[in-house]
């Protein structure tokens, strides 16, 4: 595989990561009515799918790749999330009481690295997948689209 593609493949699977991540740790809120059920993420997922294949000018393969890498990014999720009803719960225990509660933190970490570790593969495989069957000035959309990200976020 060419380095380049190497560095956009990884870089999709960081950015799956971090933001599984981080929606792992807050609870979503969805119109100020708590977090988004199973429907609504599901219906949000199929909108985003829409506008990027709009934007892209998918073919239904292409398509069908990319509702595949959507799903396997929401089981990600689901993953990193976790058993909890609130992970915020999860982070606050460790401040609940008067000392940090650090075995438990290195427990917290341990579970979200087991779930990284074996879900990244598949999320891996599903973004190769889709960006693969893009054609070239479709891949060139996606390296636009990342570059002008990049410039938005200069730290």
């Amino acid at each position: 595989m060419k380095p380049w593609i190497k560095r956009i493949v990884l870089g999709f699977a960081g950015i799956t990561l971090v933001v599984g991540g981080l929606t792992a740790c807050g609870v979503s809120r969805h119109h100020g009515m708590g977090s988004m059920s199973d429907a609504d993420a599901t219906a949000w997922r199929a909108k985003q799918i829409e506008r990027v294949a709009d934007r892209l000018d998918l073919d239904a393969t292409q398509k069908t790749k990319l509702a595949a890498l959507g799903e396997v990014m929401a089981q990600q999720r689901k993953a990193l999330r976790g058993n909890a009803d609130n992970p915020r719960a999860e982070f606050q225990a460790l401040i609940a009481g008067p000392k940090f509660d650090r075995t438990g933190a290195q427990n917290l970490v341990q579970q979200k690295t087991e779930a990284i570790r074996t879900a990244s593969p598949q999320v891996i495989a599903a973004m190769g997948d889709f960006y693969d069957s893009l054609r070239p000035e479709q891949q060139q959309k996606v390296r636009d689209f990342m570059q002008k990200q990049k410039r938005g976020r200069r730290m």
